[in-house]
């Protein structure tokens, strides 16, 4: 799947990384065009994931900023994530003025899961943030 976001995918879909002092890949964040058709959150961040030893710093902020900034040169108007209902840092998002759009059940191997979608109706008004 990776391989075909970084190659293939690569005109449509984006990651970003940030890495430690010592150059080592501690988050990333892809992103790219929203991929059900919706047509009020054209743009998704699809992951994106820091190291808990790395949270605190920023980081995680510059990442998602990153990815709805190149979404909005993109042209796209406003982004979406989807993110596990249990998460802990789910927090995060509505720090960022997420907005909570619904949830959907969710199967990854053997659990079934709930997540829950927030979303940004405006791009520019992330960059203020």
């Amino acid at each position: 799947m990776w391989q075909g976001s970084l190659t293939t995918h690569r005109s449509s879909n984006f990651v970003y990384v940030v890495e430690s002092d010592v150059g080592t890949i501690v988050g990333f964040a892809a992103a790219g065009k929203e991929r059900t058709g919706r047509t009020d959150f054209q743009g998704e961040i699809y992951a994106i994931y820091l190291l808990k030893d790395y949270h605190g710093r920023g980081w995680g902020r510059q990442l998602f900023l990153a990815g709805a900034g190149r979404l909005a040169l993109e042209g796209l108007k406003g982004l979406m994530l989807w993110v596990l209902a249990a998460n802990p840092t789910r927090g995060f998002y509505e720090a960022l003025g997420g907005r909570l759009l619904g949830e959907q059940p969710i199967q990854i191997g053997p659990d079934s899961l709930v997540e829950v979608a927030y979303g940004w109706e405006d791009l520019g008004e992330l960059r203020n943030r």
